[in-house]
């Protein structure tokens, strides 16, 4: 019989668990102590739980975390971490350390459907939605869990094409009886599923990030197929019925293409298309993926982009590129090759 995963089951699922087990009540909240605040690995280490009550829920139930089974390490700290999922296929997350933070990138999916150009996740095609057990096993199974202080959805998949997994992964995230996280430490990104992010931006108060890359419509779909079906103008027609002017932030991800995306007329349209959105440009420069002819714009050219956009009236600042040298940086990661592999743990 396959046991089920206690990980990602919220207080209610678990107080309907101990029920059904016969257990005390008050065991559901020990549970969920275990395994959001301790982080155990097995039933048998909740020790004051019964050892008959453990032994009980052990018959039906395991806690659901697994060990990353591959760790990459570039020479600037950052860490790619390889996960085994359930179904047999792989994802990839990063751990990057800085001075005063710890974050943590998370992969929603193995694979994606999004299919943008200048993606690796893209190119590997879409495999499988990730589990909430498996979305949340990134974050609580790294060596560095209790150092991170910031999550990023921003790792192989697109997390509003996996909403009930994501929306439970969030909850237990900021619950009380969960991680107990301030949701402003967490972001998610998106290229623009405006469904998907109706409900996130109703349901929950993480902030936001959506991959813009070009202010032109035309422009735009050939960068990101998802142009055609949510242009970018809609996104940002949803995103002006939202305050975003207190403590939630939206911010705009743009990777800056020689020749394609780093004119003076993209970076004056996007000053007229921003008009409004209490928002931030995070400006990427590219990181060149096998089989895509692009290129990343010259230095002078994200500097400018940056000045220019500060300079009327958009906040933009340039992000620091991390783990380039293992494939870990933004649009790197891929776990195509893993997928007729085996990896032992």
């Amino acid at each position: 019989m396959n046991k089920k995963p206690l990980v990602g089951l919220s207080l209610e699922e678990l107080k309907s668990v101990v029920s059904t087990l016969g257990m005390p009540s008050f065991t559901a909240k020990q549970i969920s102590e275990w395994l959001y605040k301790k982080k155990a690995f097995t039933i048998n280490e909740m020790s004051n739980i019964s050892a008959k009550n453990r032994e009980l829920l052990s018959e039906f139930y395991e806690v659901g975390r697994t060990l990353p089974v591959q760790t990459v390490e570039s020479t600037d700290g950052t860490k790619k971490y390889l996960f085994k999922t359930e179904g047999g296929h792989f994802i990839e997350s990063v751990y990057i350390p800085e001075d005063d933070r710890a974050t943590l990138c998370v992969s929603s999916q193995v694979g994606c459907k999004m299919g943008c150009l200048f993606c690796m996740t893209g190119k590997q095609g879409f495999i499988a939605n990730l589990t909430y057990t498996e979305i949340l096993n990134q974050i609580f199974s790294i060596p560095e869990a209790d150092k991170l202080t910031n999550l990023v959805f921003m790792g192989m998949g697109e997390p509003f094409d996996n909403m009930l997994p994501l929306l439970r992964s969030l909850e237990i995230l900021t619950a009380d009886y969960g991680y107990a996280w301030s949701p402003r430490r967490i972001t998610v990104s998106s290229v623009g599923l405006i469904p998907g992010m109706k409900v996130f931006l109703e349901k929950t108060n993480c902030h936001l990030a959506i991959s813009l890359h070009s202010p032109f419509s035309q422009e735009r779909l050939q960068l990101m197929p998802i142009e055609k079906s949510f242009p970018i103008s809609s996104v940002l027609e949803e995103l002006r019925k939202h305050d975003f002017s207190k403590q939630r932030r939206v911010s705009f991800e743009y990777i800056l293409f020689e020749g394609i995306n780093d004119t003076m007329r993209h970076a004056v349209e996007l000053v007229k298309i921003l008009k409004g959105i209490e928002a931030r440009i995070n400006i990427i420069r590219f990181h060149p993926i096998p089989g895509v002819d692009l290129k990343s714009s010259s230095n002078e050219k994200v500097n400018f982009f940056r000045d220019y956009l500060n300079s009327n009236g958009v906040t933009a600042t340039i992000r620091r590129s991390r783990g380039e040298d293992v494939s870990a940086a933004c649009g790197m990661l891929s776990t195509q090759k893993n997928e007729n592999v085996s990896i032992d743990n």
